[in-house]
C-alpha cells in the first residue's frame, strides 16, 4: 500500500491533531541569528503535504525523523500514530526507498525516486539546508534565515518561509517551523510542504 493510502486511511481526526499540535511556537531570543550549520545533524518532527495534480486536491500528514552526515540522508516517514511506512536513504551515487512488505526501490536521486513512488518528489537535497535555516537563493547566493529575514525564493524553485524558531542558548535560535511552496514545475500543479520541528531531547 502506497504512503498516500496509508495516511489517508487514517480517520481525519487524528490527521487534524496533527496538524493542531504543529501550531505550538518558540520566540526566538532578540536578534538571535541561526546557529552554525551541522554537517552531521538528527532530528525528527512533523510533516503535512497538500498538492493537486490534475485539478485533484490531495493531502499527507505524519511524523519524520532525520539522520544526516556529509555523505548520507536517513529518512523514517510514519503515520501520525507512530507506524513506520517508509524509510529512505540517500548517497551521493543512489537513492533508495523502503516501504513496509515491498522490495526496496533504487533510484539515482531522491527527486525521481520519490516522485515515482510518493507521487511527489520529497526535496531531501534542499532539506540538508532548510531545516537548519539555510538555502541557496534564486540569483545562487547563500540564504542565512533570522527572525527579521525569514523567507527567500530558492534556485530550484521554493518559496520558503521560516515561521517560528527555537533558542539554542542564549545567542542563537533554530528553525521550528518552515513553510515550503513550489512554485512552478514537478509533478503537481501546486505544493505546500508544512515541517515542524521537535525541540532536541534534555
Amino acid at each position: 500500500m502506497s504512503i498516500r493510502r496509508l495516511l489517508s486511511s487514517l480517520p481525519s481526526a487524528l490527521l487534524c491533531g496533527a496538524l493542531l499540535s504543529s501550531c505550538a511556537t518558540l520566540a526566538p531570543p532578540s536578534g538571535a541569528p541561526v546557529a552554525a550549520y551541522r554537517a552531521t545533524l538528527e532530528l525528527s518532527g512533523r510533516l503535512s503535504v497538500n498538492y493537486s495534480r490534475d485539478g485533484k486536491a490531495e493531502s499527507l500528514s505524519g511524523k519524520f525523523n532525520w539522520t544526516q552526515t556529509p555523505q548520507r540522508v536517513d529518512v523514517s516517514l510514519a503515520s501520525p500514530l507512530g507506524q513506520i511506512i517508509a524509510a529512505i536513504s540517500v548517497t551521493p551515487r543512489q537513492a533508495t526507498l523502503t516501504q513496509a512488505g515491498k522490495a526496496p526501490r533504487t533510484a539515482d536521486d531522491i527527486d525521481s525516486l520519490s516522485a515515482q513512488t510518493l507521487g511527489w518528489a520529497l526535496p531531501v537535497s534542499g532539506l540538508r539546508d532548510w531545516l537548519q535555516g539555510y538555502a541557496t537563493a534564486a540569483d545562487g547566493s547563500r540564504f542565512v534565515a533570522s527572525p527579521a529575514h525569514d523567507s527567500v525564493t530558492t534556485r530550484d524553485g521554493w518559496r520558503l518561509r521560516y515561521v517560528s524558531w527555537q533558542e539554542e542558548g542564549a545567542a542563537a535560535s533554530r528553525p521550528k517551523r518552515i513553510d515550503a511552496e513550489r512554485l512552478a514545475g514537478g509533478q503537481v500543479d501546486e505544493m505546500a510542504i508544512r515541517i515542524v520541528i521537535d525541540e532536541p531531547a534534555s
